[in-house]
């Protein structure tokens, strides 16, 4: 028979955020609950009912909570099939069926990366959970497995919608995402102990090998290699693509660089931002960071500092957008954004920037540390008659965190904490500032008093000899070129600030 009524589940998981919807339908449904230690209180904290496993096999949680659910009692529970010997068997022995299992891993790669001591990394080891997944998905024509809290949403809508029922199909689904978590977590642990102090540095963790639709174009076939559910919660829409990758990896590293600062949104295209703005609130970050380019802003990647709500909410959604990424959501927000079954919807989970960056080149690879510095008011130095306002300078170190992560040569032009207008991946400094001063002229803004960021230096006065005829007032840029004076020199004449970083950010 397809369809399963659930009437009796294991929980015992490491993480417990986002499993109350869970308990919520389980308890409505009379359904009875097995679980152990913390995840127990938490059960009964909620108001539900709990089975303690030990009053099951006889035998308390031993050995430092190494052994808990490692009993026949359990495992008889989970692998019976339900037909009539093993069932037979089950009531022989006093087996509860177990319908559920809702278990999660300990974090064993999160403990790595942690810098954690080896003690400690090798207690992260699970060695129940993970049995308890394989004997769930292994016996799927019967039994429910939820290895990760990113199905938890899919089984709380499947639980509603069929009465605490599952089709095959539903189960079967739920088992493939629990071998990808098991696969995955193996795969980390064997990375941790084959590396060693001797190794190259580069190394890429395949614990996940996910294959994409396709490449960059459809012709080329694509490969992911790692583990998306540890940096992100995935509330809705399609497969993430390989272009989609890039351009949240770019956008990821953007908004890391405006961690801590007021609402902030940024609008990226091609791995590039075309619209980028601080606000007193998030929907007038969102307006202005739009107005910066509303054109290329369709189909685009979306990525915010803050919580989304459900003013913003509604005026993302009248956008047609591949992805939008936040550190949470609204639910009012949430259930709006998730009318759009096509579009991404990303809850960011971890926002460590990655410290090493790989490229594939040639017969081999490249290797470097990330750009991660950030240039502050303490890094400027002012090398002109005429020195920049304070607002001016607030400006100038927004203009320069956003060229950081344009294309080189990249330009950027910013006005009261606006990307107004970009110019980049060019192969001239100057078509990198014509393009930026058409892209700000045609969305209508006024240039004067704007300012101008360079990711690298002028080995000319042309750029600012430019940028006045605009009305541009201020400019940063990092210096080194042996004709920076003639740069000075043309601003000291013509009533312009400079500031240099001594900081070049080239993106190739």
């Amino acid at each position: 028979m397809s369809f399963k009524k659930i009437k009796s589940a294991l929980i015992s998981v490491y993480y417990k955020d986002q499993l109350e919807p869970i308990i919520d339908l389980l308890n409505k449904h009379g359904v009875k609950i097995y679980s152990t230690g913390g995840t127990q209180q938490f059960i009964e904290s909620l108001g539900g009912v709990v089975t303690p496993v030990e009053s099951i096999t006889g035998y308390p949680s031993i050995l430092d909570g190494r052994v808990k659910t490692l009993h026949p009692k359990i495992f008889g529970g989970i692998l019976a099939i339900r037909e009539e010997n093993h069932l037979n068997q089950l009531k022989t022995y006093d087996i509860p069926e177990i319908d559920l299992v809702i278990v999660d891993l300990y974090p064993f790669e999160a403990t790595v990366r942690s810098g954690a001591s080896q003690e400690e990394i090798i207690e992260k080891i699970d060695i129940g959970g993970i049995s308890l997944i394989r004997a769930a998905a292994k016996n799927f024509q019967d039994v429910v497995i939820v290895a990760s809290k990113s199905d938890y949403r899919n089984l709380a809508n499947i639980l509603e919608e069929k009465n605490c029922g599952t089709e095959l199909d539903d189960r079967k689904a739920l088992a493939r995402n629990a071998f990808h978590v098991t696969s995955a977590y193996d795969t980390s642990i064997f990375n941790y102990f084959n590396s060693s102090e001797n190794q190259s540095s580069f190394s890429i963790t395949i614990q996940n090998k996910q294959s994409l639709r396709y490449g960059e174009n459809p012709h080329q076939n694509a490969v992911f290699y790692g583990d998306l559910e540890a940096k992100f919660h995935k509330f809705a829409g399609k497969d993430l693509s390989y272009n989609n990758l890039l351009d949240v990896d770019a956008a990821v590293s953007l908004m890391n660089d405006f961690q801590n600062e007021p609402p902030t949104f940024a609008i990226l295209k091609h791995n590039n931002s075309c619209g980028l703005a601080i606000r007193n609130t998030l929907k007038e970050a969102w307006d202005a960071a739009l107005a910066g380019d509303p054109v290329s802003a369709f189909g685009g990647v979306f990525i915010t500092n803050m919580k989304v709500d459900l003013a913003t909410a509604e005026s993302i959604n009248s956008l047609f957008y591949e992805v939008l990424i936040a550190p949470d959501y609204d639910n009012s927000a949430l259930e709006l954004l998730e009318t759009k079954k096509q579009r991404i919807l990303l809850k960011q989970l971890d926002f460590n920037v990655r410290t090493t960056s790989f490229k594939s080149l040639l017969n081999g690879v490249i290797e470097q540390d990330t750009d991660t510095k950030i240039v502050t008011k303490n890094d400027l130095k002012f090398v002109t008659y005429l020195k920049p306002t304070d607002s001016e300078i607030e400006d100038l170190l927004f203009a320069n965190k956003c060229v950081k992560h344009l294309k080189s040569n990249g330009i950027a032009l910013v006005k009261n904490k606006q990307l107004i207008g970009m110019g980049c991946g060019q192969t001239s400094r100057v078509d990198a500032l014509k393009q930026a001063i058409i892209k700000a002229q045609s969305f209508g803004f006024d240039l004067n008093r704007a300012v101008m960021a360079s990711e690298a230096f002028f080995p000319f006065p042309d750029c600012v000899e430019i940028a006045k005829q605009v009305g541009i007032s201020a400019v940063i840029q990092p210096g080194g070129s042996i004709k920076d004076q003639d740069s000075i020199d043309y601003c000291n004449a013509n009533e312009l600030s400079m500031v240099l970083t001594g900081i070049r950010h080239f993106k190739h």
